[in-house]
């Protein structure tokens, strides 16, 4: 199976449910690594297409994405294409993040797009990430919860809503 060639052109649920499915049967990691190795190939329907098959793992095989966390970080603060950025923060919203994860330039990305005129789905997902590093320090929730107040003056979608609701409830319960 050549993956870039499958990759470079349009996609299906057909195209992404036989590559899921390989990359399940696999013994080894090969084909994971090989999928991986594309996110940042030069074409970006390629790169895009191998993102979106990882964002359709299970949660089983996302797992072995979290030895790969700081890579995925690396490239979304590099990434100019907006798309990739979504499935990039989708990624790592799938991955536990534990206090020996929280980078300070990480966080910086996600608290400087979640007032940003970003789409909403990364919006959201900054919002979510933000607190997902911040819940391990009370002074960075604060931080938080101000860019959070700051929300009430732009235009939000329910998506946006629904996340700024729910996190601001766990700010509060901590």
């Amino acid at each position: 199976m050549n993956l870039r060639e499958i990759l470079s052109v349009r996609i299906g649920r057909r195209e992404i449910s036989a590559i899921c499915s390989s990359c399940m049967s696999s013994t080894d990691y090969s084909l994971r690594e090989d999928l991986f190795s594309l996110i940042d190939d030069s074409d970006n329907r390629t790169g895009y297409n191998a993102l979106w098959i990882l964002t359709h793992l299970s949660v089983y095989e996302t797992k072995w994405l979290k030895s790969k966390r700081d890579i995925l970080i690396d490239r979304l603060l590099g990434e100019t294409h907006t798309g990739k950025r979504r499935l990039i923060l989708t990624l790592l919203e799938a991955l536990d993040t534990e206090e020996s994860d929280v980078r300070t330039d990480y966080l910086d990305f996600c608290l400087s797009r979640i007032n940003s005129v970003e789409p909403y789905g990364v919006r959201a997902l900054c919002l979510k990430q933000a607190y997902a590093q911040c819940k391990f320090y009370p002074e960075l929730l604060q931080e938080l919860k101000a860019e959070i107040e700051m929300m009430d003056s732009g235009v939000m979608s329910p998506g946006i809503v629904s996340a700024r609701k729910n996190i601001l409830k766990r700010i509060l319960k901590q």
